[in-house]
């Protein structure tokens, strides 16, 4: 089904089909962050991403949450853009084999992901909120929140030497 799919007539659908989108975006990059811990060798770099793990395992519960909330079976679809954000991940670490480099090119990755989290859980806030649904939006939100830090953190640590140490 494409994104803007017979299937989708009402903003109800393109609310579900989303969920189901984000969905299995978060269950690819749960399968991709161990990747990337392996990789990094940024000690403070390689322990946010194994907290960001840990965060991606607790936004698959909340997306379920509100499967659930929503009164619908919790299942995903596929995601063309998170599946190219992620073989991107995948080549640009196999091709760069300075350490700081790479290091600095990992975050670049991770917040690609990380922004295509946030405009997709912005988006489904909205939606619930729309449909008035507060109960998925108050959910969804504390997904947002922890993409926005996590986008912050990963700034700072480029900002504040990754970058420096890569030029």
């Amino acid at each position: 089904m494409g994104f803007f799919s017979k299937d989708i007539r009402t903003l109800d659908d393109l609310f579900v089909h989303t969920l189901r989108d984000i969905y299995y975006a978060e269950k690819q990059v749960e399968r991709t962050l161990p990747k990337m811990i392996g990789k990094a060798t940024d000690p403070q770099l390689k322990a946010g991403f194994e907290k960001h793990l840990a965060q991606t395992k607790g936004h698959i519960g909340r997306v379920e949450q509100v499967f659930e909330l929503h009164g619908i079976r919790a299942k995903t679809i596929n995601c063309p853009a998170i599946d190219g954000i992620l073989e991107e991940v995948g080549e640009v670490s196999s091709d760069i084999d300075d350490r700081e480099v790479l290091d600095a090119a990992l975050i670049a990755s991770a917040q690609a992901i990380e922004h295509y989290g946030m405009t997709r859980y912005g988006t489904l806030i909205a939606w619930a909120k729309q449909l008035g649904r507060s109960d998925c939006a108050n959910v969804l939100a504390k997904n947002l929140k922890d993409e926005q830090a996590t986008d912050r953190k990963l700034t700072e640590m480029a900002e504040g030497r990754i970058n420096l140490q890569a030029a």
